[in-house]
């Protein structure tokens, strides 16, 4: 043990200290201290590589489609070609480690999981089942748990609480996790290493509650706080520290951008705003960048937008998707769960 003096001051989250009996840097994510991991996604893919994964774009054959597409997080410019769904879905949704991109549920009602290597390009492949048939599902992950919770059978049916995990690096059937504070779809969700938050959706109402779990553990979620407005259709993302919700509908379709200190309990705070007003987007992130796909607003949208994370303020064009859609999958292997 470090031989250091005692301090009576919590260290704000986002401190940085050098650990001399490991010779590493850590970081303070609110909770406790984290080793800086020397193996990042620059090392994998020459940057944090994002992805957006099916969705809903009419006009195409199918409309409902299995494209996957690609950008650099760390870069600006328009997506790229990735590969494709082994089957067309909307309202897909997605969790992630730094190596396996998982999806699952989607319209036409189903609760099919797949997966694919995020540093490669190629179309997923089966990995199991959710334990309940549903779509409209918040997906969140760290590096080895990911999580899928909530969802409906179709607009004006059952309105599911269930939380579900599964281990990213096998395959096989989710597992009963516990349950969310009540039954809900279309909901906001990201996360810490420690951390599971969902935020917003529809119950059948639409709502502002925010709930939380921790991700090691089992059990059913707990209030956080509340979003600055009632929402559903945001697009969640974040680092280690902090959490943002963009877009989404009142009904009426919204640029608001909020934010959260994941590690700490209350009410989402303003951050700023989407370059458009816009519903169902993919959203993901690197430890820096938060990055929001697609959309619709009405119309389906192809803008991709971006912020700085730890910083306020209204987001930025980045580039646009192969093709405008809504209802996508966004997926990273540089998110907030992974530290």
């Amino acid at each position: 043990m470090r031989n250091e003096q005692a301090s009576y001051d919590t260290p704000p989250a986002g401190s940085i200290r050098f650990n001399t009996d490991s010779s590493k840097m850590e970081i303070y994510n609110g909770e406790k201290w984290w080793e800086i991991d020397s193996t990042s996604p620059n090392e994998q893919t020459g940057g944090t590589r994002g992805l957006f994964a099916g969705g809903y774009a009419p006009g195409g054959s199918p409309s409902k489609v299995d494209i996957i597409d690609y950008v650099n997080i760390d870069t600006t410019g328009d997506a790229l070609d990735f590969g494709n769904l082994n089957s067309t879905g909307y309202t897909t949704n997605g969790c992630s480690s730094r190596t396996r991109g998982v999806v699952a549920g989607a319209y036409p009602v189903t609760g099919a999981i797949q997966y694919f290597t995020i540093a490669s390009t190629g179309n997923a492949v089966a990995f199991g089942n959710l334990s309940q048939t549903r779509y409209y599902v918040g997906g969140l992950s760290d590096q080895t748990r990911g999580l899928f919770g909530g969802g409906t059978t179709n607009p004006a049916g059952t309105i599911y609480d269930i939380i579900d995990y599964i281990t990213i690096a096998s395959t096989g059937d989710a597992i009963d996790f516990g349950n969310l504070t009540t039954g809900r779809s279309r909901a906001g969700a990201l996360s810490s290493p420690t951390r599971g938050i969902w935020a917003g959706g529809q119950t059948p109402s639409i709502s502002d509650i925010i709930d939380f779990i921790t991700i090691s553990t089992l059990g059913n979620a707990a209030d956080f706080g509340n979003l600055s407005s009632t929402i559903a259709g945001t697009g969640g993302l974040g680092n280690s520290i902090r959490g943002l919700l963009g877009g989404g509908n009142t009904p009426t379709n919204l640029t608001t951008i909020d934010y959260i200190t994941i590690a700490a309990l209350g009410n989402a705070v303003d951050f700023g705003d989407l370059t458009v007003a816009r519903n169902n987007t993919g959203a993901t992130s690197s430890p820096t960048r938060g990055v929001w796909g697609g959309g619709y607003a009405p119309g389906f949208k192809d803008e991709i937008d971006y912020v700085q994370l730890m910083t306020t303020g209204n987001a930025v064009d980045f580039g646009n998707l192969t093709e405008a859609r809504d209802g996508l999958a966004g997926i990273s292997n540089g998110h907030g769960g992974l530290g």
